[in-house]
């Protein structure tokens, strides 16, 4: 995976080369990535979908991060991101039913992980439930949703823990139903620019 080709650009977004995903994080080379976020509406209210990375993962195992989110590969265009919902959480979309809220680009440095991002985000709204959910081993551990309202207020500084509820996937591969509280500290550390924005993008489309 670390040697996976991936579109290099500038800060303007003008494409300047191709690059490994090892060297696209190590020197902090802005790259392409395909972010879907998942909203259902159950009982008239709307809950968003967070994924559990998984363990496994070399960076930020175990924490909540977007429903299906990956790198767009050199020879890939942005439609092709689409098959990120398939393979990580095993639901299948057309690329006309998804709301496309926009390039969210934003930058973390987390030592000797450098990550510049021109973030293709989309909206997913259909109401599924936890059962329609295959998830990749290798890449994500579990499942919840939260109120979206309760999202907002985390990101939005008005509460400082909200409610998920879900389940993990043990080791035995049986489902573990899961609940519990959960604050910023929980979810990956995407900045809290990246929050905002995606928080009026959804405003602005639901």
């Amino acid at each position: 995976m670390e040697e996976e080709q991936l579109k290099v650009f500038d800060e303007k977004r003008v494409q300047i080369g191709i690059a490994t995903r090892s060297e696209v994080h190590e020197k902090g080379l802005w790259h392409e990535t395909f972010h879907c976020w998942i909203v259902s509406e159950q009982d008239g209210q709307l809950y968003l979908y967070l994924q559990i990375r998984s363990p496994l993962k070399k960076d930020y195992p175990n924490l909540l991060d977007i429903t299906a989110a990956g790198h767009l590969l050199a020879h890939e265009e942005i439609v092709d991101g689409i098959r990120e919902m398939e393979e990580e959480i095993g639901i299948y979309a057309k690329m006309e039913e998804l709301i496309y809220l926009g390039v969210l680009n934003y930058e973390m440095n987390n030592g000797n992980f450098l990550d510049k991002e021109f973030a293709h985000t989309f909206l997913y709204k259909r109401n599924i439930g936890f059962d329609e959910f295959q998830l990749q081993e290798e890449e994500v551990a579990g499942i919840v949703s939260t109120r979206l309202e309760d999202f907002y207020a985390l990101w939005e500084g008005t509460e400082q823990l909200i409610e998920v509820v879900g389940y993990e996937r043990k080791e035995s591969g049986q489902r573990e139903m899961i609940q519990r509280q959960v604050g910023r500290e929980n979810f990956a550390p995407h900045p809290i620019s990246y929050y905002n924005r995606l928080m009026q993008a959804l405003k602005e489309n639901l």
